[in-house]
């Protein structure tokens, strides 16, 4: 049996080699694996960097009947277990694949940032950027919005429906109560503010 490609995120935003696939693909605006070597039998794998460009994205399985080998040519696919897992990553629904959430998503990123009009993906990328490289904020439990991932004990957890959800790659754990104090936010900022304005994410089954 082969090992599983080193392409699954999870919600702090690192790339690591599991078994299972999530619910969702995306990718960091391009190519950042190596391919496979038959001279020395080697399979595709990550490269030294983790991103090609600002435009990360989180996307469908399945569209218009595409088939692509995954970490071929072209860009590096990788998966997530749903989208609140991709939104703390970083990542933001494709306009191409699912332009009505991406709509919905800007829509709610204006109403958040309190803009006169529904950003365009670079400007929303060049803010998603320097959050993503920058330090990790911390806030009341209690104040989050639904979707919004944290860490608890050096574990990720989704804020939902005023409980914790641990997180795993197969699904959520049963709910927690939300601690008193504050926490470790793993989505950004910008993202937590957009999720308090209205936008609801693609969600695990494990939470129905």
């Amino acid at each position: 049996m082969s090992s599983p490609l080193a392409n699954r995120v999870d919600p702090s935003g690192v790339i690591q080699a599991v078994p299972v696939r999530g619910t969702l693909m995306g990718n960091r605006g391009g190519r950042i694996h190596l391919p496979a070597d038959p001279a020395s039998g080697e399979g595709p794998r990550l490269g030294p960097r983790r991103w090609a460009s600002r435009q990360w994205i989180c996307c469908v399985l399945a569209f218009k009947g595409r088939r692509r080998q995954v970490m071929g040519a072209g860009y590096t696919e990788l998966f997530f277990l749903d989208e609140a897992t991709a939104l703390a990553a970083g990542h933001r629904p494709c306009f191409e694949c699912r332009r009505a959430e991406a709509a919905a998503f800007a829509e709610a990123w204006a109403r958040a940032h309190a803009l006169p009009a529904r950003p365009r993906a670079p400007e929303m990328d060049r803010v998603l950027h320097a959050q993503r490289l920058g330090t990790r904020l911390r806030s009341p439990a209690r104040s989050l919005p639904d979707g919004a991932m944290v860490l608890i004990d050096g574990a990720p957890a989704l804020t939902l429906a005023g409980a914790l959800r641990p997180w795993g790659w197969e699904g959520y754990a049963a709910p927690r109560p939300l601690p008193r104090g504050e926490v470790e936010i793993l989505t950004p900022p910008a993202i937590v503010r957009t999720l308090a304005a209205g936008y609801r994410p693609r969600l695990h089954p494990s939470l129905a």
